[in-house]
């Protein structure tokens, strides 16, 4: 035998180690991890019912997207088509665009961290 540290004895687990029977802890934890996953998942269908609204351009350029990412509405004012100008409409619809996909993916973010407690799991977000 080695000199230094004494080894524990055979058979001896500390208490609360990762032997356990059925019924032991991981039975909580697995019902723990389901009820997380099915509130995920439900938070995830109600993003589709939140919405959040962008204009640019002193409200030039509107688009409304919900918290699925996907474009609702696009509207744009008569005084932002100048056909001697049609950069700047195109400029103004892509910022608004961008706009609102960065605010739903923050709102998505935002209502699923507080579910995971700000951990970021791959694929979900």
């Amino acid at each position: 035998m080695s000199k230094g540290k004494p080894r524990p004895a055979y058979g001896l687990r500390p208490a609360g180690g990762a032997a356990g029977g059925a019924g032991g802890a991981g039975g909580g934890m697995a019902g723990q991890l389901q009820k997380l996953q099915e509130e995920l998942a439900k938070t995830q269908e109600r993003l589709g019912d939140e919405v959040v609204e962008v204009t640019v351009g002193g409200g030039m350029v509107k688009a409304v997207m919900n918290g699925h990412q996907k474009l609702l509405s696009l509207q744009i004012s008569p005084d932002a088509v100048d056909p001697e100008d049609v950069e700047m409409l195109q400029d103004l619809v892509l910022a608004a665009i961008n706009e609102a996909i960065e605010r739903s993916q923050a709102l998505a973010a935002d209502k699923m961290g507080s579910l995971t407690g700000g951990l970021r799991i791959p694929g979900l977000m």
